[in-house]
């Protein structure tokens, strides 16, 4: 499947998400062979939000990439399309300020955030670029843009055996763990389709962002994607 082919295909992404809500965190923590936190961990110090200040954590799903957040005082707010994802973090964690946004159309007021990051969840938007715009106008001029998205491994062996894992012991795996194994096969294509890190790069350029940098992370399985809102003056 092309990125052209995912773009035409018929997926229903937000219930999708409902549909594997409750074991999402579990299936997600199993596949990535126990990676996440420490994806995580980067987020936040990538991030590195002080007391006090506001953060968008952005496609928060079950909110548990919120809770770095909370921890460390920050007032951090999930958000997410998917009413599943959201009702299962509530349940699990009352204390946080979940809120239905839609990425493209987010209900927040221009520069009310002082940093926003969005964790595996850009790929899912249908106009990335009109959701790193999005992201840009809710973010104070001077705050911080963090991206956390599954990218391309720098080392080229490395590279095909990944793409071997994705297209096939992926959706196996899923099948084991998850309630909607089917939904991560569309994922592995999404993954496979998904730019390199210098390609989503210039997207946030050219976005608005200024500053970016990257990081890989898992020898390039994920990359870290940092930038910071220009000021009209830059």
């Amino acid at each position: 499947m092309t990125r052209a082919d995912l773009d035409k295909a018929p997926v229903d992404v937000a219930a999708m998400f409902d549909d594997v809500a409750e074991r999402y965190d579990l299936t997600n923590d199993v596949l990535a062979m126990g990676q996440t936190r420490r994806w995580r961990t980067a987020v936040l110090r990538a991030v590195d939000a002080q007391p006090g200040e506001r953060v968008l954590d952005l496609a928060a799903g079950t909110g548990t990439s919120s809770v770095p957040f909370a921890r460390a005082g920050a007032t951090v707010v999930p958000t997410d399309f998917s009413l599943g994802m959201l009702s299962v973090g509530k349940k699990r964690l009352p204390y946080l300020p979940f809120v239905a946004g839609d990425g493209l159309a987010l209900p927040f007021r221009d520069e009310a955030f002082d940093a926003a990051t969005i964790s595996f969840g850009l790929r899912n938007l249908q106009d990335r670029m009109a959701g790193l715009r999005e992201l840009r106008r809710v973010v104070r001029p001077g705050g911080r843009l963090v991206v956390c998205e599954f990218s391309q491994p720098t080392w080229a062996p490395f590279r095909t055996v990944y793409t071997e894992y994705l297209m096939r012991a992926l959706p196996s795996v899923a099948q084991r763990t998850s309630s909607n194994p089917e939904a991560y096969v569309y994922l592995a294509e999404s993954i496979r389709a998904w730019p390199d890190q210098r390609e989503l790069a210039a997207d946030i350029v050219a976005a608005g962002w200024g500053r970016v940098q990257w990081r890989n992370l898992s020898g390039g399985i994920v990359a870290l994607h940092r930038a910071v809102r220009k000021d009209a003056t830059e």
